[in-house]
């Protein structure tokens, strides 16, 4: 959540009381799109360049695979893998290489257990504080070569550190790894067995769940302290892969979610539905940005979509009303979300090395569709730190773009993994989990 600048000086100061607008949160990253849930360090200053001989505090082999970002809270780094109970190593899906077959494939079904574990890793040498095994299971269907069986991210507000393995369970612990409650949804079963992503979103004591699937999907949330639910809609969707956005808008707490069927949004408080709007492709999968009182979805399989929706016109049913404010129609991503920074709004086109630079306030383009140098393939989301853009690719290399209207390339970089995690950043401190290795990048 970010305040809007054109707000009142009373609402501006209600907004910053809130935990995800404390000095104390914006120095940590709680989630996979960090503090604010839009991708965007506020305080960072990380390193323009960076490689395996430069720049790299350290570099620590993670067990088993995962694609979820790390999160960070104090002193710690908390981080989902699943490990193959019998010892295999899991396998890895090919880096991104112009020669190499690309593209969605069928999921396989894998018979070997998996230990669904997370990690506390400390920031100033990588060691393994501690590690808790969630659950141990013969996963019931199977995952994208592409995807992972621990592809969720950790959440943590310094209170409580939160484990989501989708069908694998849900669970809360202290910041010492103690558990606390448990929850168990059911299995998912996933279009064409693509596997599992979403990741909850975390807004002062709830914690909302996004279950789209190929069954009954729904959406629930839980009082985070305890696991009880606090309501339950179901949902007309098929199976989606994004992060729901809460946000603050004229006094209410909203829900914001994707879909391939509707753009929905419901009162954090009561579940009740505030506006729904139009769907967007199959295999719905970036999480919505907002700034400014205005939403901003995107998705980009089988098609293209965008579309940008004034909070304050929104209610009911917003189709073909002035509260959708502009959609586009080509260029946007697939699964990359998309990075809103000071009023310019970035795009990975598909899941390709090629960024397209918008004006969020009217959706013309500024630049691209244009390819990054040496990047091929990216997974991994866009953040935004001092005036600065970064962006990782599936075979290691990187780019840092100047933010703003015009494109200026300001540093190339690479390492020896690749990456489907977002980075995660704090101060001069960027941590890289990769399909082998965590780094961080830092000299500090």
């Amino acid at each position: 959540m970010e305040t809007m600048r054109f707000v009142r000086c009373s609402l501006l100061l209600l907004l910053s009381a809130t935990p995800a607008m404390s000095a104390e949160v914006h120095d940590q990253w709680t989630q996979w799109r960090g503090p604010r849930m839009d991708g965007i360090s506020p305080d960072g200053d990380p390193h323009l360049e960076w490689s395996e001989q430069e720049n790299v505090a350290w570099k620590v082999a993670l067990p088993g695979r995962g694609s979820s970002t790390p999160v960070i809270w104090g002193d710690r780094l908390y981080v989902l893998t699943a490990v193959p109970v019998d010892g295999s190593t899991p396998e890895l899906p090919p880096h991104a290489d112009p020669g190499a077959p690309h593209g969605p494939r069928r999921g396989r079904a894998d018979s070997v257990e998996q230990a669904f574990k997370l990690l506390a890793i400390d920031r100033a040498d990588g060691e393994t504080v501690w590690e808790r095994t969630a659950a141990t299971a013969v996963p019931h269907e199977a995952t994208q070569q592409n995807n992972s069986y621990a592809s969720a991210s950790a959440i943590t507000d310094g209170e409580v550190l939160l484990a989501y393995f989708g069908s694998w369970g849900l669970y809360a612990y202290d910041m010492e790894g103690d558990l606390k409650w448990s929850r168990d949804f059911g299995d998912m079963r996933t279009r064409n067995g693509f596997g599992e992503g979403a990741t909850p979103a975390l807004h002062g004591d709830t914690l909302v769940v996004p279950w789209d699937h190929e069954g009954q999907s729904f959406i629930v949330a839980l009082d985070k302290n305890t696991g009880e639910e606090r309501w339950r809609r179901d949902r007309d969707e098929v199976t989606s892969w994004a992060t729901p956005l809460i946000i603050e808008h004229g006094g209410r707490s909203q829900v914001v979610t994707t879909g391939t069927h509707h753009v929905t949004s419901y009162d954090l408080a009561t579940g009740e539905i505030l506006w729904q709007g139009p769907g967007l492709t199959l295999n719905s999968i970036p999480s919505p940005v907002e700034k400014d009182g205005v939403v901003y979805v995107t998705s980009g399989f089988r098609g293209s979509a965008a579309f940008a929706v004034r909070l304050s016109d929104a209610r009911g049913d917003i189709t073909g009303t002035p509260a959708i404010l502009w959609t586009l129609d080509r260029d946007t991503p697939y699964v990359p979300s998309p990075l809103l920074y000071e009023g310019v709004l970035y795009l990975v086109k598909s899941n390709n090395g090629i960024i397209t630079a918008v004006e969020a306030g009217s959706g013309r383009t500024l630049y691209g569709p244009v390819r990054l140098p040496g990047i091929y393939e990216i997974y991994a989301s866009p953040v935004g730190v001092a005036g600065r853009v970064y962006i990782v690719g599936r075979d290691g290399n990187a780019v840092v773009l100047q933010n703003g209207p015009e494109l200026e390339i300001l540093a190339k970089n690479s390492l020896d993994d690749g990456f489907d995690a977002s980075p995660a950043i704090v101060g001069r401190e960027m941590y890289l989990r990769g399909y082998r290795y965590l780094y961080r990048i830092s000299t500090d």
